[in-house]
């Protein structure tokens, strides 16, 4: 292994030791009562390791953030395996974004709380939510206008959604209702049908 080797895997090892204290430490006190140094020091580094990666706490609150957007991705594919309706697999998005807002709302408010949100068309991980709008505008499923703002509009009401169940932490029943109202209201913004929009909503693995 050479030196070079050697100094990339300890650079990337850094960088995974500050990303996990910096979850670790919003998700229990929040961000504005975080410092870079309390990262710091959980992570076992020094901070000037947090400042050769990062520019500011803003930058690394955003690579935390992405961290967790990540995970939910990760969620909405497991969630999405072996949908191919693309209706489907978009409602099956916004249905993991609210569990994980339910049950996990202080990871969930670390994502909402970036300074950085990703909504550009290229961004890596909005490719599925990219290719399920396509997909489903190729069958004439979506207005046209969802080719170009589908995507941000579709973000956009998952986070105000997640961001809603957190603030009020409403009883299982209610939060499912809430859900399925925004889907349909989601759903037919996009241009489905609201028929098909409303069977959707009542079992998103299927529309």
């Amino acid at each position: 292994m050479t030196a070079k080797v050697r100094q990339l895997e300890k650079s990337e090892a850094s960088i995974t030791a500050v990303l996990d204290a910096g979850l670790a430490l919003f998700s229990t006190q929040g961000y504005g009562a975080t410092t870079l140094r309390q990262i710091a020091e959980r992570a076992g580094l020094s901070v000037g390791n947090i400042y050769h990666h990062f520019p500011d706490k803003h930058a690394f609150a955003a690579a935390v953030a992405a961290e967790v957007r990540a995970e939910v991705e990760a969620e909405v594919a497991r969630a999405n395996a072996g949908v191919t309706d693309p209706v489907a697999r978009i409602a099956g998005g916004m249905q993991v974004a609210a569990r994980f807002a339910l049950e996990q709302p202080r990871r969930a408010t670390v994502l909402l709380r970036s300074q950085v949100p990703a909504t550009r068309q290229t961004h890596p991980l909005n490719r599925g939510l990219k290719d399920d709008i396509e997909a489903a505008l190729a069958r004439g499923l979506l207005r046209p206008e969802a080719r170009h703002v589908g995507l941000a509009y579709w973000l956009g009401l998952c986070q105000v959604l997640m961001t809603n169940l957190i603030e009020t932490r409403p009883a299982p029943e209610d939060a499912a209702e809430r859900l399925a109202e925004m889907l349909v209201l989601g759903l037919t913004g996009l241009g489905v049908p609201q028929e098909r929009a409303a069977q959707t909503a009542r079992n998103p693995d299927s529309a």
